[in-house]
């Protein structure tokens, strides 16, 4: 999968613009500020139907616009060609359009254009809550099983009426049927979340590896109450507790994704580059499994390529996506004497585009 062109309106600080890319490395460079960021945004935006960083909608729309739009135009692995075009307007809200037609609901797009980001916002899984890993891994089994996004859309709005129900006068037997319903949910978001840490443990291990000289162990853990016990006896034992606190006060809405370097914590033990090293060893194993279920190599993108990253570390991770396992990659960077003298170094071709002001200029070096 590649994306062979872009073309954006009233995106964040992008006016107007349209970019052809090609399938192997593409850099983007320019000041900070300058939009680098934001092209890629867009990119993933077309994959997954909102933006890597947390912006509403609203906030995409350049300021003093009403709409922004952006269209992506793609070569499959397979041959086939993909149009995608999503657009919004503060009125009429968000469409997204897949070769002209357009979705009934925004959940069935993900997964057809995949894609994978690594960016400074990473850091998030390591220092902020729980919360932020849940959202990683749930975001990453919805791209790829959608039997787990129902269930998780299910979940979700039980434990919603449930927290309702606490908050007013619950009586038992509305209690256990929604019970009932988390568990059924529950248990197999529990079970396919097991089985993918399982699956991404070696992967991290193995690249984290690659990308460092570090001789510490990396390790990925699935933290749940339902490790221990069924999910049945968890909410029995936190019934009193719920009733107290008026919301549901366990399940795997509580998970935890745990990191270790050496057996400890990453986050206490780790340093700036150890800790960016398995955040993109993470990523990239991420990467491989989403490239194995989707049967298309993902676009790679990698946001400011070397925050917290020596240069060393920056080439043998070009070193790594150069490989014929991956595909199309996006390089954002500030610097393009550096960008390039690396780059030149492991001996890649890539384009190089020059950005200022929202506006991308082909720089192309073969």
């Amino acid at each position: 999968m590649y994306l062979k062109k872009l073309a954006l309106l009233n995106f964040k600080n992008i006016a107007e613009g349209e970019l052809c890319f090609r399938p192997g490395i593409n850099c983007l460079v320019g000041d900070n500020g300058a939009g680098k960021t934001n092209v890629v945004d867009a990119v993933y935006y077309l994959s997954m139907c909102k933006s890597a960083f947390g912006m509403t909608d609203g906030q995409t729309v350049r300021h003093g616009a009403e709409f922004f739009m952006a269209e992506g135009h793609y070569a499959t692995d397979r041959q086939t060609s993909e149009q995608v075009v999503c657009s919004f307007s503060r009125k009429g809200g968000k469409v997204l359009k897949r070769n002209g037609k357009e979705y009934e609901r925004l959940s069935d797009h993900v997964g057809l254009i995949p894609a994978v980001i690594i960016s400074p916002a990473d850091s998030v899984l390591i220092s902020d809550s729980a919360e932020e890993r849940r959202r990683f891994l749930n975001a990453f089994l919805s791209t790829i099983d959608r039997p787990y996004m129902a269930a998780l859309i299910r979940y979700n709005a039980v434990i919603a009426e449930r927290n309702r129900l606490l908050k007013m006068q619950p009586n038992e037997m509305m209690l256990s049927i929604y019970d009932q319903q988390l568990i059924e949910h529950g248990e197999k978001i529990h079970a396919r979340r097991t089985e993918i840490v399982e699956q991404l443990q070696p992967l991290v291990a193995a690249f984290y590896k690659a990308l460092s000289e570090d001789r510490e162990q990396v390790e990925l853990n699935y933290k749940s109450e339902l490790n221990e016990r069924p999910f049945k006896e968890v909410l029995q034992a936190a019934r009193q507790k719920d009733l107290a606190n008026e919301f549901t006060t366990a399940g795997i809405h509580r998970d935890d994704l745990v990191l270790k370097i050496g057996g400890y914590p990453l986050r206490k033990y780790g340093s700036q580059g150890q800790q960016k090293s398995f955040l993109i060893a993470l990523k990239l194993a991420q990467y491989t499994l989403l490239s194995e279920a989707a049967g298309e190599k993902p676009i790679l993108l990698l946001d400011d390529l070397f925050d917290k990253l020596d240069a060393g570390r920056v080439e043998q991770l070009i070193r790594l996506v150069s490989a014929e396992e991956f595909g199309q990659i996006l390089i954002t960077d500030c610097n393009p004497t550096r960008l390039s003298t690396i780059l030149d170094r492991a001996e890649v071709d890539y384009t190089l585009y020059h950005v200022a002001d929202g506006v991308a200029t082909d720089n192309t070096r073969e």
